[in-house]
């Protein structure tokens, strides 16, 4: 479902990935249609894999090409004015010519394997339901009819569901005497979460590949029924895994340059959305958050991030850039990176995190199964699904330099490393932590505090924001109340920690400082902005213990306010 924001006659469909809804809006369309024709005319591909990190438009893509081509419409009037219209025969003879099948695997997923199988069975009889035309058509095969039916009734045996692609491009053919263009997006949702571990669940990769590795085969093996297929997905898994005795199949990954142009937003695209919307002026925050993708050699933004923030700034000129895209998905692979010990990953996520690049050999051909095998195929992952990107937008073969795209996706390591910090930090250590800073402890609260830096990764050249979540990451869970830059005084304070039950408060303000030598001074300046906006005004009713606490790279230093300061807060 998409909703629209319409502000100086700019309208943003938020969360819009069906093409017809946005172009019968009104809704600001990013023109890609010219994919179709390279699609079509330029290559000879039987069936073609795309490949991209989630919320980069292959949806939205899929919804596209199923509008051009597809027999039951007449979209002429959605492609005027676009880049595809500009080539006539080609639009005479491929526009609304053809049968399209399309199907999504996106929801296909659960704890168990016969939940993630039943959800399978409900999207195949979705798709007949929206075909039930050709369970009246008097050209289809009765055999196949039979299916049909047990499919959308949900009736079918396995062999019928592992066939039904097949069966329903044979039924679309024989009823319009055309062969069918089968679109299948996100194929791989299914194998991701059958791989995952999941506490409540349990690993059911190995039945749910033998699933899909069927539907894939049958529907686009030597199909004498289809003109061709589009498959959309993150990952290419191996083609011995899964495409097994697919001809003339291929496959674009964010690592190739062909069809790279078409996902994404490049700069001339976001520079005439903004002057579109009267926002010309937040370009350099753009780039900053959403910005530094290089997909082939071409550099792009999220879509899915630009199109949000642009909503959000038409509805309020003063909203801030905030991570639109870890919202959309889990993000264990960083976790489960993380809780790899036998990589050794530590020194590499630092130089990451600070900004750097490192470099590793990288493979966009996988199989689920094995990616936590070798440390390059998690480096792989992590390139593939967009957490991290190529350095060099010239640089080739195997071994690239990789980086952090952005802010955004900086914010995703930053939060997931704290979190995982706080599940592990030993508990003995915090309780003794806490004791220095409920009694006023300065010298055992700041070695405390650096010890705990010196056992997790961080940002050693980075903005204070690392460190305000560090702390907070410490805090949360352990039975207080914790809150985080809200309102107080005429400010915020970084952290402000209620003991309810003994009726006691930390306030925290956290500086980062640029060298040793300024961490007294940085730490006094915490104090004075406590005092002179006001932290503890109004909290007579608690013990207030106030700090100032600045950091350099993994030292910390603990500094309370005195007795005769706190008169004044």
């Amino acid at each position: 479902m998409s909703s629209g924001i319409l502000v100086a006659d700019v309208k943003i469909a938020v969360g819009g990935e069906l093409f017809e809804r946005i172009r019968n809006d009104g809704c600001y369309y990013v023109d890609k249609t010219e994919l179709i024709y390279e699609l079509v005319q330029n290559t000879d591909n039987s069936v073609t894999l795309f490949t991209r990190p989630r919320r980069f438009g292959k949806t939205l893509m899929m919804s596209m090409i199923r509008s051009f081509f597809d027999i039951n419409r007449n979209s002429k009037t959605l492609f005027e004015e676009l880049d595809i219209s500009r080539h006539d025969e080609f639009c005479a003879k491929w526009q609304n010519q053809y049968p399209v099948l399309s199907i999504t695997l996106k929801d296909t997923e659960a704890l168990t394997f016969n939940t993630a199988y039943a959800k399978l069975k409900n999207t195949i009889a979705d798709v007949c339901k929206k075909n039930e035309n050709l369970y009246t058509s008097g050209k289809v095969n009765r055999g196949d009819l039979e299916i049909f039916e047990r499919l959308m009734f949900n009736r079918a045996s396995d062999y019928e569901v592992q066939s039904s692609l097949l069966v329903l491009t044979r039924m679309m053919s024989a009823h319009y005497g055309k062969p069918v263009i089968l679109l299948i997006d996100e194929y791989d949702v299914p194998l991701a979460k059958a791989n995952e571990e999941k506490e409540a669940g349990e690993r059911y990769y190995p039945q749910m590949l033998e699933v899909i590795r069927s539907i894939m085969s049958s529907a686009l093996k030597s199909n004498e029924y289809l003109k061709f297929g589009v498959v959309t997905g993150c990952l290419r898994i191996a083609k011995e895994s899964i495409f097994t005795g697919v001809n003339n199949l291929a496959s674009y990954s964010v690592l190739d340059d062909r069809f790279s142009s078409y996902f994404g937003f490049n700069q001339d695209e976001v520079d005439q959305l903004l002057k579109a919307a009267d926002l010309e002026e937040k370009r350099d925050v753009f780039r900053e958050w959403y910005d530094g993708y290089i997909f082939g050699s071409d550099a792009v933004y999220c879509p899915w991030d630009v199109v949000n923030y642009t909503a959000a700034l038409l509805y309020r000129k003063t909203a801030r850039p905030k991570n639109y895209w870890k919202n959309t998905s889990g993000n264990g692979i960083i976790k489960d990176f993380i809780e790899r010990r036998e990589f050794h990953i530590e020194g590499k996520f630092e130089t990451l995190m600070n900004g750097g690049t490192i470099r590793q050999t990288i493979s966009d051909e996988l199989t689920y199964d094995n990616l936590y095998d070798a440390e390059d195929n998690l480096w792989s992952v992590l390139l593939m699904t967009g957490y991290l990107t190529k350095a060099d937008p010239e640089e080739e073969g195997e071994t690239v330099s990789l980086r952090i795209p952005n802010a955004e996706i900086a914010s995703i390591f930053q939060d997931t490393v704290a979190k995982y910090f706080s599940e592990h930090v030993n508990d003995a250590d915090l309780r003794s932590m806490m004791t220095a800073l409920w009694s006023g402890d300065e010298e055992e609260a700041t070695k405390a505090i650096s010890d705990f830096l010196w056992q997790t990764i961080s940002y050693m050249d980075y903005h204070e924001d690392y460190y305000h979540v560090f702390l907070a990451g410490i805090f949360v869970g352990r039975g207080y109340e914790v809150e985080s830059n809200k309102e107080r005084g005429l400010g915020r304070p970084e952290i402000k920690l209620t003991d309810r039950p003994n009726r006691r408060i930390l306030i925290i303000e956290a500086k980062k400082s640029d060298s040793l030598a300024q961490m007294k001074h940085d730490c006094d300046a915490a104090l004075h902005q406590i005092i002179d906006e006001g932290y503890a005004k109004g909290l007579d009713d608690y013990h207030v213990t106030c700090y100032g606490i600045a950091f350099y790279k993994k030292s910390a230093l603990v500094k309370k306010l005195v007795a005769a300061e706190k008169e004044t807060v």
